[in-house]
């Protein structure tokens, strides 16, 4: 009845990365660019950690240390897909910073890579980030191909 007093909560999304922000159709795997897995952005990027792009629940954490999600507090669920074909590495050349449960603060160090091990695997570090329950939200895309820091908001979600 009185719904119109019901506030629908933004989310914002920051870069996890300091690099360049790309649409998910520049992601060499289809999974990705066909937005399978949901919508979202993708980052190339020179650094070795990746940083929490909103406050929330760490609710996955890959046995292969190559992928992480969290849940924000408006129920935006965020996956973190660092690299391609990284799952082959079977954890090799990723630290994960934090445990499943713990609560994160936007910006917070998450994962650091082994970037020579990478390097060394050729390892495309393309970086993937979705929304995978993205029917239940608006999600706003903020202009992609641009140069971000973890301070650039990249996308915003509000609950449907």
């Amino acid at each position: 009845m009185f719904g119109f007093l019901k506030r629908k909560t933004e989310n914002k999304i920051y870069a996890p990365v300091k690099g360049v922000c790309l649409s998910l159709s520049e992601v060499n795997d289809q999974v990705f660019s066909s937005k399978m897995m949901g919508e979202g952005v993708a980052f190339r990027f020179d650094g070795d950690e990746i940083y929490a792009p909103c406050s929330g629940e760490v609710i996955l954490i890959a046995s292969t240390k190559h992928a992480l999600g969290i849940r924000t507090e408006n129920g935006t669920e965020v996956l973190l897909h660092i690299g391609l074909e990284t799952v082959n590495l079977q954890g090799q050349g990723f630290e994960v910073l934090v445990q499943a449960h713990d609560k994160v603060k936007v910006h917070q160090p998450l994962v650091r890579i082994d970037r020579q091990l990478m390097d060394e695997q050729k390892i495309d570090l393309i970086l993937p980030m979705v929304i995978t329950n993205t029917n239940d939200y608006e999600i706003r895309v903020y202009d992609e191909t641009q140069t971000v820091n973890c301070n650039s908001i990249v996308m915003e979600t509000m609950k449907r």
